[in-house]
């Protein structure tokens, strides 16, 4: 498994999802996917992003 990094490329706009993605080797896109109707429909708060954009680590 790949470590949970953020990348310096491929990102929108912190690299959370692109992270995940990576750590669990599945396409950015479909953990966006998922990220945006978690938001809207699950009740995924946005603070959870804030939060993991703060935790996990930029890949140097």
């Amino acid at each position: 498994m790949n470590p949970l990094v953020r990348p310096r490329r491929d990102r929108l706009i912190a690299g959370v999802c692109s992270a995940v993605a990576r750590r669990f080797d599945v396409s950015p896109t479909i953990v966006r996917i998922i990220a945006v109707l978690a938001v809207l429909f699950a009740g995924l708060s946005l603070w959870a992003y804030v939060l993991l954009w703060i935790v996990i680590p930029k890949e140097e």
